[in-house]
């Protein structure tokens, strides 16, 4: 029997790229902000963290706050760099899987939590460090600072079925946290909730 799946759905961190949440704190105490255990969650931010991730505030919102938070004047590269310590690899395989799904005919989209410092480019090397764009690899990107909203709310599952066009049952959704992985599943969406940083690209083929 043909799965009915019409669009696979994925989060970024932890599936797409390898992510610590010891690594990112280090990285932020490593620009001045003490304590920064505190404000830091392994899948959901909050606080100033959070607004960023929910499109409330902008990138120089958030460098201007975070740095009346730890006394000190910080750089829109200080929180870059922050950030972008949760990615601590970028399997080859994952991005390979999601060619591979392009040739079988399965529209890829991201559906993440992140925030404007974690998909931009500034040496140029792209998402990849070849060059390619997160657009390269998928069909449309789901980015929660941008739709201004937040998994696990149900809003931003019902927004992207209606964005793609799709019923529950056509999406299969691909997701580290149980968290979020459970909002989906209660509205009918096929879910795979793989344990962080490992190889889930078999398990999504065995659905296919």
């Amino acid at each position: 029997m043909q799965n009915p799946f019409k669009v696979i759905a994925l989060d970024l961190g932890g599936v797409i790229f390898d992510q610590s949440h010891e690594n990112a704190i280090r990285h932020f105490e490593e620009v001045g902000v003490r304590e920064a255990s505190r404000y830091l969650n392994p899948f959901y931010q909050e606080g100033i963290f959070g607004d960023l991730e929910d499109g409330k505030i902008s990138a120089e919102d958030f460098r201007r706050e975070l740095s009346k938070l730890c006394g000190k004047e910080l750089t829109l590269e200080d929180c870059r760099y922050g950030w972008t310590g949760f990615r601590i690899g970028l399997p080859q395989r994952n991005l390979d899987f999601l060619l591979r799904l392009r040739e079988m005919g399965y529209r890829r989209v991201l559906l993440s939590n992140t925030n404007p410092f974690m998909v931009m480019d500034p040496d140029g090397t792209g998402f990849d460090g070849k060059g390619h764009s997160l657009d390269y690899y998928f069909d449309a990107t789901y980015l929660s600072f941008e739709c201004k909203l937040r998994k696990p709310s149900p809003e931003i599952y019902r927004y992207v079925l209606a964005k793609e066009g799709i019923r529950p049952e056509e999406l299969l959704f691909v997701d580290d946290s149980p968290r979020n992985a459970e909002a989906a599943k209660a509205l009918g969406i096929h879910v795979l909730n793989p344990q962080a940083n490992t190889d889930w690209t078999g398990a999504v083929l065995r659905l296919l």
